[in-house]
């Protein structure tokens, strides 16, 4: 495989994985907030409104941030974070079956292989810090 093709499949990774978050699970969650229900779970013991903005941010937020490549290893940590507590403290614990525990370690694996390898070529990161320096 050639660095162009990896470049590209970090792409596909980034926007499939970030946008799914955002525009999925987190905006769901941002709207809830903004309308003022903070009805929610509390697996860390922070309280349903903290656990909320937390959740929303770190998926709404940190997923567009991962998409688009910009600060993108700082975003994948909240977000990996996320997933782990919601795959094993939510679902996990909960006595769900395994297909509602296995899809946010999904999404933390995606993570973590976007923390390991980087953003890629085709990323704001690349462009706004990288193309500097050379």
């Amino acid at each position: 495989m050639t660095k162009g093709n990896i470049d590209i499949a970090l792409l596909v990774l980034r926007l499939w994985f970030g946008l799914e978050m955002a525009f999925g699970h987190g905006l769901g969650k941002m709207l809830k907030i903004f309308a003022g229900d903070f009805k929610f779970g509390d697996p860390l013991g922070l309280g349903p409104a903290t656990s909320l903005v937390l959740a929303g941010s770190a998926e709404f937020i940190a997923g567009i941030l991962i998409a688009v490549g910009f600060f993108t290893r700082l975003a994948t940590v909240p977000y990996i974070f996320t997933m782990l507590v919601a795959a094993f403290l939510v679902h996990y614990a909960g006595g769900d079956p395994w297909g509602r525990v296995a899809t946010p370690l999904h999404y933390a694996v995606a993570a973590t292989a976007i923390l390991i390898a980087g953003p890629g070529r085709y990323s704001l990161d690349h462009k706004l810090f990288v193309e500097k320096v050379r």
